[in-house]
């Protein structure tokens, strides 16, 4: 898997660069150190995996995204980041990133969490601590049976499937599911579930979602 790495810590990129080269099936071909140089490497070199920060001086890591996904769709991108906010967490999610790696996260772990993010076996953020689920929901504004919903949700149930489970009708189901998507700034299913995997809430990626 050939590598483009774009991060403006100079020790970082190369304590990645060096991880991966220790590792079968990554060969690191590029690095870029500011943001307005993102784009033009991947469109040179077309790696088959942007390593992406989201500080980058020039050009921030949410709009490097948004350009690489928009030109070139077939690269994965995994963003690796210091921030831990739900929010740049779900915004990562949202403009295409297949994976979010906390930099905290064990040197040790690093290279198989982005093979699960590439993979798509799991859709969360890796190397975040434990959360509680009150306080996650409670800051999202969540209702008990929103979360209850959102969780399911997650775990790929349709609004009929998930109307049997709650003994609800499938009508109240997407009535709650409209305030939900309201309440987290989010469109649809998918984008309801990824907050739900980043929140730690469901800690794997289940089957493609219901309609």
């Amino acid at each position: 898997m050939n590598v483009l790495i774009a991060d403006d810590h100079p020790l970082f990129l190369a304590g990645v660069r060096d991880l991966l080269g220790r590792e079968e099936g990554f060969d690191v071909i590029g690095e870029a150190r500011y943001g307005p140089e993102v784009l033009p490497l991947v469109s040179r070199l077309h790696p088959d995996l942007l390593l992406l920060d989201l500080r980058m001086p020039g050009l921030d890591g949410l709009a490097c995204l948004e350009r690489v996904r928009a030109r070139h769709p077939k690269v994965k991108v995994v963003v690796l980041s210091m921030c831990a906010e739900p929010e740049q967490i779900q915004a990562a999610f949202k403009r295409g990133a297949c994976g979010y790696v906390l930099k905290s996260i064990d040197a040790n772990d690093l290279t198989s969490a982005i093979r699960q993010a590439v993979d798509g076996t799991a859709y969360h953020a890796f190397g975040l601590p434990a959360l509680n689920e009150d306080t996650s929901a409670r800051l999202a504004g969540l209702t008990e049976r929103e979360i209850e919903i959102v969780k399911a949700v997650a775990r790929g149930l349709s609004s009929q499937a998930i109307g049997k489970e709650l003994w609800v009708t499938e009508q109240t189901v997407k009535f709650h599911l409209t305030n939900i998507y309201r309440k987290l700034n989010v469109s649809n299913r998918t984008e309801a579930a990824r907050w739900a995997f980043s929140q730690g809430f469901v800690a794997e990626r289940t089957a493609d979602l219901a309609s």
